[in-house]
């Protein structure tokens, strides 16, 4: 594997700041953040220096019953070539569910689910792998994900999970020790048994990230300093195996340059001082139905994930076995992901509400399920502002910025000056909600 050294997550929030940092060898960029025909300047300067750049996907949902979308595989596709990366990687996940699949209304989660640890997810999860590397051009690796709650019933653990994965499918992985501290935490999981099982020789790189701990939850925030619990899962790790490179991933709460630097510091000193030494021993792969039709497989993998994302954005009654307390903190975080995305790419809806921004949209997200991306979302959610009684809402501004962005282009000033100059004659009432409206427009990019 192609040796990658010390690198951090690439954010355009720290863009100046990382191309300042002195010893990044790499960097690591969300794939769904980047346009290939309109790379971030800072990008193409560090590619002069030869900086290798690799793109993290977070939407192709592979650990999902249904194939990958041929569509989401392109797009990948395209901005590891724009990219000049060695490799991309995924998550071992699913983000949606529901569909013609289960004949059940289709669900966005908005955020990386965990699978349950069956022989059908697994049989599911190395068919969808191997669609996945039949349509990318360079090598895929694949990334453990951190968890709130656990599946009843599971057959496998982590590390025997991850082991028949890239046994049967030749797939590299992307360990996240920070996920392994999590999943300690929230799960009970030993993370050094989970080391001991894994395929050390298809580690293709490191993730190290910071958390929070909150009434016994651990939130893999990525906003917060690396701890030193994670810091000791690196430790033990690099004392099996010299992996090929190491991340620091930041995605909130940016503190200086300095502080980062110090961090990478803190993980590059880790990294030095492990030696490798043999691993204790693996188990080998167990019996299975190996690449045998997974159609049934998916079928009954499908219909447990629509129940279990149901009950978490659209309050369908809880399947058995489940942990109801652990499963309200997942809703809960799934609906606080949406509000905080939502308010990065509409942030004039933040705006606009003020400090009951929050409020209005955890009332929004228990009642309507997200059902495209997060720019539709932006756009239900001021519908159903609109739509509703709720006081202190300004709904000639959320009329103007909806018939705003859901063009097909911005309005011009002329325009929007003529739309005022109408409302303040006419008075209307409430508004349509957009998807009602007979006036809608598919939502342009923006």
């Amino acid at each position: 594997m192609r040796r990658l050294g010390t690198g951090i997550g690439w954010r355009p929030e720290i863009a100046d700041a990382v191309e300042r940092m002195p010893g990044i060898e790499w960097v690591e960029v969300v794939a769904e953040n980047v346009c290939p025909g309109h790379l971030p300047e800072s990008l193409g300067r560090l590619r002069e220096r030869g900086v290798t750049v690799v793109p993290h996907g977070v939407s192709l949902g592979l650990g999902g019953a249904e194939r990958p979308d041929a569509g989401r595989l392109a797009a990948l596709a395209e901005r590891v070539e724009a990219l000049g990366s060695p490799l991309v990687t995924e998550h071992i996940a699913f983000v949606r569910a529901g569909g013609a699949l289960t004949a059940s209304p289709r669900l966005e989660a908005g955020h990386l689910l965990p699978v349950p640890r069956t022989r059908d997810a697994l049989d599911v999860l190395c068919e969808n792998v191997r669609i996945a590397q039949d349509a990318l051009p360079v090598p895929l690796a694949v990334e453990n994900i951190a968890a709130l709650f656990s599946w009843p019933g599971e057959e496998l653990t982590e590390g025997q999970f991850l082991y028949e994965l890239a046994e049967r499918t030749g797939v590299r992985l992307l360990v996240d020790v920070a996920n392994l501290h999590t999943n300690h935490v929230n799960r009970g999981e030993d993370p050094a048994r989970a080391l001991g099982e894994l395929p050390l020789e298809a580690i293709a790189y490191v993730h190290v990230a910071g958390g929070v701990e909150r009434d016994g939850v651990w939130h893999d925030s990525h906003a917060h300093p690396v701890p030193d619990a994670v810091l000791g899962i690196l430790a033990d790790l690099v004392a099996r195996v010299a992996p090929p490179g190491v991340l620091l991933e930041r995605d909130e709460n940016f503190p200086e340059p300095r502080e980062l630097e110090r961090e990478l510091a803190r993980i590059r000193k880790v990294v030095e001082g492990g030696g490798r030494v043999d691993s204790a021993a693996r188990p080998g792969p167990s019996a299975h139905a190996g690449d045998a039709d997974a159609g049934e497989a998916r079928q009954r993998l499908g219909v447990a994930q629509a129940a279990v994302l149901s009950s978490l954005v659209a309050g369908t009654p809880l399947p058995e076995g489940f942990d109801r307390a652990r499963m309200g903190v997942q809703a809960r975080a799934l609906a606080s992901k949406r509000a905080d995305v939502v308010a990065k790419v509409a942030p004039e809806l933040p705006v606009m509400l003020g400090a009951s921004y929050r409020e209005a949209f955890a009332e929004y997200a228990r009642e309507r399920p997200m059902r495209g991306g997060y720019r539709w979302d932006a756009l239900d959610f001021a519908g159903f502002l609109m739509e509703g009684e709720r006081a202190g809402v300004p709904r000639r501004e959320l009329r103007e910025w909806w018939l705003d962005r859901s063009g097909p282009a911005p309005r011009g000033r002329m325009a929007r000056a003529a739309h005022r100059a109408l409302s303040r004659r006419t008075r209307t009432t409430t508004p349509p909600h957009p998807a009602t409206d007979p006036n809608r427009r598919q939502p342009r990019q923006w």
